[in-house]
């Protein structure tokens, strides 16, 4: 059986995160992706990208409107490996983080967190202010990873889309669906070491 994906987007700005986390994942195998949409993230996606929900939609195995509360997403019995939503907005955060599942995004990051399944928040928004914060620690506590998309510079990027790909990857890893491409670090006293002897 294919390791299964449930992919969220919201409309917070950094469609392209969403996007490019979608097209990495397709080329991973034995993989089946999951994608639900909010209507917000609709408007988003045209704004930043040019892009349609069908464009989306060609790069996932099954969609799901934001409004399908009675999805199979909404069960804890349709197993899945994990929920990434990216990004998202302090909207969604603050309902997940009350238990307010109003929708399906909402509603299947809550059957993650109850049946103890990862869980991972790219939180789009800056500066934070103190509710954001307590929401982000509220998440954290009841078992989601917050994993702003905060690019490192250590990989040496030369354009927008390796910034981009960086925080991806770094949410792949958290998946448990790491990409082969993904740049880390190297101890820079291991490379001193190496050279020393050569």
């Amino acid at each position: 059986m294919p390791r299964r994906i449930v992919i969220a987007v919201t409309g917070a700005s950094g469609a392209v995160y969403g996007y490019r986390l979608l097209q990495k994942l397709r080329e991973q195998e034995n993989l089946q992706i999951h994608l639900v949409m909010s209507r917000a993230a609709e408007k988003t996606s045209k704004l930043e990208l040019n892009l349609l929900v069908k464009d989306w939609k060609l790069l996932s195995d099954y969609s799901y409107q934001i409004e399908d509360i009675a999805s199979r997403l909404s069960s804890g019995s349709f197993q899945t490996d994990g929920m990434a939503i990216c990004p998202c907005s302090i909207h969604t955060l603050s309902a997940i983080a009350m238990g307010v599942s109003s929708n399906l995004i909402v509603r299947a990051a809550d059957v993650c967190l109850k049946e103890r399944r990862r869980l991972v928040l790219a939180v789009r928004e800056s500066p934070f202010h103190l509710g954001h914060l307590r929401a982000m620690t509220a998440v954290t506590e009841m078992g989601a990873i917050v994993a702003p998309p905060i690019p490192g510079f250590y990989h040496k990027p030369q354009t927008i889309e390796d910034l981009v790909d960086h925080s991806v990857h770094r949410i792949m890893d958290l998946l448990g669906v790491p990409h082969p491409q993904t740049s880390r670090w190297q101890d820079i006293n291991e490379d001193s070491k190496d050279a020393q002897q050569e």
